[in-house]
């Protein structure tokens, strides 16, 4: 008695490490930020359980069998080649929990794929090796800007300490408002790269020549951190992709100094263009002028 209330004790203190390191694990999923994102994670964490109840069934009976079967204690192997009725139990029963596992995956799919009704729309554009933003619709259209690696050269080369976000910082986070469903249109400039942000359960391929499209909805303000995720060259994991969530207030505040921004740019593009433009009809007429007296 006092050894099964040994091995029951022990069992269950395995399980709760399990969970434990499940749950808590800096290698597991970042905590989830997004509908989507608690989708993947919840189902994460109920197939790690399953596998679990797997390993100790199977690995279980075959203890047992080992054990309490062996040779030493008088057993004999039995003889006989198949058994139809066992064949059947272990054909229904993987079936029945692959069923029970891809019901709900199916059901998240489906949702992931539904960018129907997006409150704003940013196309991201992937380059060799930085990505382009053009908010295309809601509050903030207009505004686009890229967006590359900010990590010092000097932490590259190993000549200064490794700072906290190493790799996984911009000179231009792409900034969008907490509770909004944003739909985000992607494409490629040259080769496939693919945009992913784990915290809000985001990942999809970038084409050239190609539109996808994915959607996501912060709960929470805060920045997530995510990358590049497709092989795109040597300069594949120097790539970075950072979201900034903001409050409503905070946002509006963002794009209005972004929209200026972005217009005092164009306005002085537009005047250099025009003064090269004049400057280019200048020499033009000074060199017809030449001719005529020549």
């Amino acid at each position: 008695m006092r050894n099964k209330s040994v091995a029951t004790l022990a069992g269950m203190s395995v399980l709760a490490l399990y969970s434990s390191m499940a749950v808590g694990s800096k290698y597991n999923f970042p905590e989830p930020q997004s509908v989507i994102a608690q989708d993947i994670y919840d189902q994460h964490i109920v197939l790690l359980w399953i596998c679990l109840a797997i390993f100790i069934g199977v690995f279980g009976v075959m203890f047992y069998s080992v054990l309490k079967h062996r040779k030493s204690l008088g057993y004999k192997a039995a003889n006989f080649h198949h058994s139809t009725t066992v064949e059947v139990i272990w054909t229904v029963i993987p079936c029945l929990i692959l069923v029970a596992m891809a019901w709900p995956a199916t059901k998240t799919i489906i949702a992931m794929k539904d960018t129907s009704s997006p409150d704003m729309t940013i196309k991201a554009t992937g380059y060799q090796w930085m990505w382009g933003y053009d908010y295309l619709q809601g509050e903030g259209e207009g505004i686009s800007f890229f967006s590359k690696l900010s990590t010092p050269r000097a932490q590259l080369q190993n000549r200064e300490p490794k700072g906290e976000n190493y790799l996984l910082e911009v000179d231009n986070n792409l900034v969008v408002p907490v509770g909004k469903k944003v739909r985000i249109i992607l494409t490629a400039n040259d080769v496939i790269h693919a945009w992913w942000v784990p915290a809000l359960g985001i990942k999809q391929d970038a084409i050239p020549g190609f539109i996808r499209d994915t959607w996501f909805t912060a709960d929470n303000p805060g920045i997530y951190r995510g990358q590049c995720a497709e092989l795109c060259g040597k300069d594949h994991g120097y790539m970075p992709i950072v979201v900034e969530v903001l409050d409503e207030a905070a946002y509006a505040k963002w794009a209005a100094e972004k929209l200026v921004g972005t217009s005092s740019a164009v306005n002085l593009a537009a005047v250099s263009t025009e003064m090269a433009a004049s400057g280019a009809d200048e020499a033009v007429e000074a060199a017809e002028e030449n001719s005529d007296n020549n």
